[in-house]
């Protein structure tokens, strides 16, 4: 069913409330003189002249909501336009960098054949760890396409959240060691939600990657959950060193890097948290970044049961 636009919706509501008024005016008037409707020649005088009114405000009420609904139409024109240049040289300000180190890599190789084995194993590593960057962008550029554009298409079957995170952590065992990192699960044994599996996985890994990345050495990540008629609620906090106020109502946007230097050389593609959000408003939910009064981050996001 095709939704009203803002124009159509004013211009129903207005003239609705118009003909109600009209209507009761003109009953109740003759029922205060006469004590039946429409039996005097004057009644049918003033049901004429609202009906011309009536007319007349639809001519003008309609023309507005016309040029309501053009303007709306080019605003948001002019801003998916400016969000797609934005994006766009976004996109290619990040492909730019891990295509110029491959083929400045790759150059020095072939242009070099006196390298010693070492130097060569060193060069061929680096060349494949750009490559793994850049299969890691356009993997989160396409995930993030699919829910802008093809949502409706996402397979949703039961998936328990419990397990799923269970193996996240279980697959982040050795980074979460390498940094002395404590992960405090309290989730339910069971925890089944119907959703899309690959982007709740992506929720939270995410999340816990960022975790791991950006929270410190000695950090400890606490994963709650709690439930109401209708959702559940999820809070995913760590003890780090946390993010300046300035930078929280920004973190869920592409390609924003509170450190741009440290997240590149981490290998960051800057979508992970947009990844997170969208994947997130996808299950019907809301998210929410602040700032832990003892330090680190939480993040509470919801969905739909």
């Amino acid at each position: 069913m095709k939704r009203l636009s803002e124009g159509n919706k004013m211009f129903i509501s207005v003239m609705a409330v118009f003909v109600i008024y009209a209507l009761v005016f003109v009953v109740f008037e003759d029922l205060d003189r006469h004590g039946l409707p429409f039996i005097d020649l004057s009644d049918v005088h003033l049901i004429i002249f609202a009906l011309i009114t009536m007319a007349a405000m639809a001519v003008l009420l309609y023309r507005y909501s016309r040029r309501m609904d053009n303007r709306i139409r080019r605003d948001q024109d002019h801003n998916r336009a400016e969000m797609r240049r934005q994006l766009t040289q976004n996109i290619s300000h990040e492909l730019k960098t891990p295509v110029a180190s491959i083929m400045g890599l790759t150059e020095t190789i072939i242009n070099n054949p006196q390298l010693s084995d070492e130097k060569r194993q060193e060069f061929t590593q680096r060349t494949y760890d750009q490559a793994q960057r850049l299969s890691h962008l356009l993997q989160d550029l396409s995930a993030l396409n699919r829910m802008d554009y093809a949502s409706q298409q996402l397979e949703h079957t039961a998936v328990d959240l419990s397990q799923l995170v269970a193996d996240i952590i279980y697959e982040s065992d050795t980074a979460c060691a390498q940094r002395r990192m404590t992960i405090d699960n309290r989730l339910p044994e069971i925890l089944v939600i119907k959703g899309n599996k690959q982007l709740l996985y992506s929720i939270f890994r995410n999340l816990m990657d960022n975790a791991i990345n950006y929270a410190g050495d000695g950090a400890t990540v606490s994963i709650t959950a709690t439930e109401d008629t209708q959702h559940w609620q999820f809070s995913f906090s760590d003890t780090g060193q946390g993010i300046p106020d300035k930078h929280l109502p920004h973190i869920f946007e592409r390609f924003y890097r509170v450190d741009k230097g440290r997240s590149r050389s981490m290998g960051g593609t800057g979508l992970g948290l947009a990844i997170v959000k969208n994947a997130v408003l996808h299950h019907g939910g809301t998210i929410n970044a602040m700032k832990n009064q003892a330090g680190g981050l939480t993040i509470e996001f919801t969905l739909h049961k």
